[in-house]
């Protein structure tokens, strides 16, 4: 357990861009086959893990923007 918390907070320090281009990654092994069960079900956590660091960023992202917009403006 300690190493899927270790893998937690490292993932709180990726850039969605970053992120982003591992789940690619991720995906594109598991697409192309080749790997064992063991392996596969792996990459499949490890692209869970991205695919959460990504909504994170998205969801945040989101808020920022509502909350931009929910702002009075000179013109209101």
């Amino acid at each position: 357990m300690a190493k899927r918390d270790e893998a937690a907070s490292g993932d709180a320090a990726l850039g969605y861009e970053q992120a982003r281009d591992e789940l690619i990654d991720v995906v594109r092994r598991l697409e192309a086959g080749g790997t064992t069960l063991e392996e596969s079900l792996a990459l499949w956590e490890r692209g869970e893990e991205l695919a959460k660091v990504c909504r994170r960023w998205l969801e945040g992202a989101r808020a920022r923007l509502d909350a931009a917009l929910a702002e009075p403006t000179e013109e209101d």
